[in-house]
Order: structure tokens, then sequence, then C-alpha cells
């Protein structure tokens, strides 16, 4: 099955338009996640939709209570870097996949071989939430080197210099969080806050901008959608999971639908 990469988001100059595209997260070691990949995948939008696939960890410190819940109960069950594989090539065969990650569980199976294992089993790139500035060089050339991109998370209060340094490194596409809250954030955005993140990290490089946490309905998305190139949402399709797996396939159309906009025009720097 042929895919457009997840990591070659569309974008286009300010005075173009372009379509924004959607991605769900779920992450490795969710009970019966290979069968949502499947059931999922059919509504994923175009061949531009993607899965992110979140790698389990014990400080997720960026993730709220139903993701964190998900990742203990896979390290108490034995998860290993093997089965995070296993789930990346399942996702792989029917659509783009790019891994969501903290640095410890790289660290911990080596960098390098991580960046290689990831490209081996089908993903398009590994974006490390936590990537230390000591190791952020180093991790980029090892991406490059194995064929992957590598995404970086834009914290909205990081400092130009350093912002400047990330968006060199970065290959993909930068992460504008919609929330400085955890994952699964329910409550209202900051939309005029997220508008001028976006602009600002526009300002700094040419690459997509995809925008997640706290996008918790297909309205906030559609209000999202004109600000990026690509909205990821995860909690709000754990808790469809959760409540009824049936139902999680039409929630993620009535997302694609909202963000997946024919022809609207780029927020302009």
């Amino acid at each position: 099955m042929s895919h457009s990469s997840a990591t070659d988001l569309p974008s286009a100059p300010p005075s173009e338009s372009r379509r924004t595209t959607l991605g769900v997260f779920l992450p490795s070691g969710l009970p019966g996640v290979h069968q949502y990949i499947e059931a999922l995948a059919p509504a994923l939008p175009g061949q531009e939709g993607f899965f992110e696939i979140g790698i389990p960890h014990a400080e997720a410190v960026y993730d709220g209570p139903l993701i964190r819940a998900v990742y203990r109960q896979a390290l108490q069950e034995g998860a290993t870097m093997a089965d995070l594989l296993r789930t990346v090539e399942h996702a792989a065969a029917r659509a783009c996949v790019v891994v969501m990650s903290y640095w410890e569980p790289v660290r911990r199976y080596g960098p390098e071989r991580t960046a290689l294992a990831l490209a081996e089993a089908g993903a398009s790139g590994a974006m490390i939430v936590d990537l230390p500035d000591a190791d952020a060089a180093a991790w980029h050339e090892m991406a490059a080197r194995a064929g992957i991109t590598a995404p970086r998370f834009a914290a909205p209060d990081l400092p130009d210099t350093d912002l400047d340094l990330l968006a060199r490194l970065a290959s993909g596409w930068l992460y504008a969080p919609a929330s400085t809250a955890p994952t699964g954030y329910r409550g209202p955005l900051d939309l005029d806050g997220l508008e001028a993140s976006v602009r600002r990290l526009r300002s700094v490089t040419p690459l997509p901008v995809v925008a997640g946490v706290g996008i918790s309905t297909p309205a906030l998305a559609a209000a999202v959608s004109p600000m990026v190139d690509g909205i990821v949402v995860g909690s709000p399709v754990l808790r469809a999971l959760a409540a009824d797996p049936g139902e999680a396939p039409a929630l993620v159309e009535e997302f694609a639908r909202a963000v997946c906009v024919e022809e609207q025009p780029v927020l302009p720097v």
C-alpha cells in the first residue's frame, strides 16, 4: 500500500492555500491496538492521514491520566521495544506512521539502534518530546542516516534562541501544543495564543506545523485547522474506544471532516 509521507505534510507559502490533514494517536501497549489500527485506518483522510504511535514510558509528564494509565499497564505487563516495533509495522502497512516517545526509552534502547529499527519497521519519523539539548544534534543526525525525520515539540514559551536551534535541527514538522495542559485536557483553548505560537513557528521555519493536545472535539479541530498543516487527536479517540470500539471510526471520520477542508487559506506569518 502506498502512502504519502506523514512527515511531508501539505504546506504552502502564505499566499497559497492548502489542506490540513489528521493524525490519530494510539499508544503501543493498548490492549487490542492492532485491531483498533485496522478499524481506524479506513477513517483517516486519504493518503495524508497518519497514525502517531506512542512508546510506553513511566514518566510521561506531558500526558494526562488516560494515556499514563495505558503506559503503566503496558509496562507492568512487560511491554518491550519489540512490541512497539510490531505495532509500528502493523500500522505502517495501512497508513503513515510517526512515533512519539520520551527520551528515556530511546536512550535505554540506544538512539541509533532505535532510529534504524523504526525505519525498518516502516515509520516515517519519530518525535521525542523531551529531547535533551545535549543529545539533539546527534539524534537528528542518527535519524537522518536511518532515513526517518525528526519532528520537534515546540513549547510556546521556548526562548527565541532555543527555538531557532530547534527549528534548524528539526525535520518533517514542528508540533505546536494547542494547550499547555497534559494530554486529555477537555477545557477551552486559547485560540489567539495558539495562533500567535503558530505565527512564531512559521517565522523561523518553512516546515509544516502540526497541533495537538486539548483538541477534544471536532468543533475545536475545525477552529484550529486553518492555522496549521496537521492536527493530531488522541484522548478523544481512546475514550471512544473504551466506551464503544465500534463507534470510534465514526468519530475519526467526524474529526477528519472538520479538519480536512479543501483549499483553506494558510495563516500568514
